[in-house]
């Protein structure tokens, strides 16, 4: 097609990215294709993913390990935001895609790239993701996407590959459609696209059955300065193995499953299965400590930021203006976010039973029933009235 002649495309060493590879330059005359595979915590070896990718055809094979800024600059600010899609999903694939498609910006710059691609499809929304942030970050970019564009089945893209050397699946292939990161994990596609249809155990892999976790509970005290978790149980961690350790405990009691129908930035629903552990209980705990150290009107303000911020994280809005706007006005609202909050895991809940902070606008002496009470009920009367003239007004005037 003419459009490129070097190509940065973001890699995962699975049928349709691989496919990409011969694609871009058979069909659409590209010279020299650069792969990049950024290491998110899949938790799997990219040794091989970067020898499929040369296999494959391309001229550079990269492997990224981005999983340090993953958590610090993608998943802890989504965490200081409470960040919830639809009240419910914890965005822990869309957040991967803006960093992907940054770490594709930056290496077309490196090799002298004049367009980057990717191989989603037309029905989801990691498309929109990578367009709008690679449009975002450098516009002068042609963005790729065979896969939206060549209309072949599955059957016809793995005889393509064939074709040019590249193997086809030695396995069955799963019905499902799986994505995973440090994160969590997503799952689609297959015997789910019935929403009636309940989950099999089998999808599951870093959350336990209900039947299958402990009898006893775990109690997990959360550390957090300004906002982002540093500690567990007192003991300082760095980001990775925060998130990674929470992960474990959190699964092994059956938490951070979401089962949930989800609307496509396309215009479509879908039925979506999440596993997201660490993020659901870091996200309930962070809540929580605000509600310690936030004043009241500060903390209301914050809910409606928080619903626009997670739906400018789904629709691909990460390096927006608004979404940097709303990420400053976040970052002040946590300078006196910082404490611990005790959560106990058990049988799949997440339930808060403790929390102090040096910033606390907790006042004992204010809240207590006891002897020890130090707020002035006569001022109450008063108060009453005046907060309550509005309304007797229009009472008066309602029935005059």
């Amino acid at each position: 097609m003419g459009r490129a002649e070097k190509v940065v495309l973001a890699y995962s060493g699975g049928v349709d990215t691989s496919v990409c590879i011969p694609y871009l330059k058979a069909e659409w005359g590209i010279k020299e294709v650069i792969t990049l595979a950024a290491d998110l915590g899949q938790g799997e070896e990219l040794g091989p993913v970067k020898e499929k990718a040369l296999k494959s055809g391309a001229l550079v094979s990269l492997v990224e390990d981005a999983r340090a800024e993953f958590v610090t600059d993608y998943a802890f600010p989504a965490i200081q935001a409470n960040a919830l899609y639809e009240d419910c999903y914890p965005l822990s694939t869309a957040l991967a895609r803006p960093l992907i498609a940054k770490l594709l910006v930056e290496a077309a710059a490196k090799y002298g790239a004049d367009a980057v691609a990717h191989g989603c499809t037309a029905k989801g929304n990691d498309q929109v993701r990578f367009d709008l942030a690679i449009a975002a970050l450098n516009p002068n970019l042609t963005v790729l996407a065979p896969a939206r564009e060549w209309g072949m089945s599955r059957e016809e893209t793995i005889a393509y590959g064939e074709r040019f050397g590249i193997p086809a699946p030695v396995k069955k292939s799963s019905p499902y459609s799986i994505d995973r990161n440090l994160l969590g994990r997503s799952i689609e596609a297959g015997p789910l696209e019935d929403p009636m249809t309940e989950p099999l155990e089998e999808i599951y892999a870093m959350t336990r059955a209900i039947a299958d976790t402990p009898n006893e509970p775990d109690y997990v005290e959360i550390g957090f300065e300004r906002g982002v978790p540093t500690t567990l149980d007192g003991q300082a961690l760095d980001p990775i193995a925060l998130i990674e350790r929470l992960n474990v405990r959190a699964g092994t009691h059956g938490i951070g499953r979401i089962d949930t129908i989800e609307n496509r930035v396309v215009g479509i629903k879908s039925r979506e299965i999440y596993e997201t552990p660490a993020l659901l209980v870091l996200i309930y705990a962070h809540r929580d400590l605000e509600r310690l150290t936030l004043t009241a009107d500060v903390t209301r303000y914050k809910r409606g930021i928080e619903q626009t911020f997670g739906e400018m994280i789904y629709e691909g809005l990460w390096f927006s203006p608004l979404r940097q706007a709303l990420h400053a006005f976040i970052q002040q609202t946590q300078a006196r976010v910082t404490g611990i909050v005790r959560v106990k895991l058990f049988k799949g809940s997440i339930a808060i039973v403790g929390r102090r902070s040096e910033n606390s606008l907790y006042a004992p002496d204010l809240a207590t029933y006891g002897a020890d009470d130090q707020f002035d009920h006569a001022a109450a009367e008063g108060f009453i009235y005046i907060w309550g003239l509005p309304t007797r007004v229009w009472s008066q005037k309602s029935r005059g």
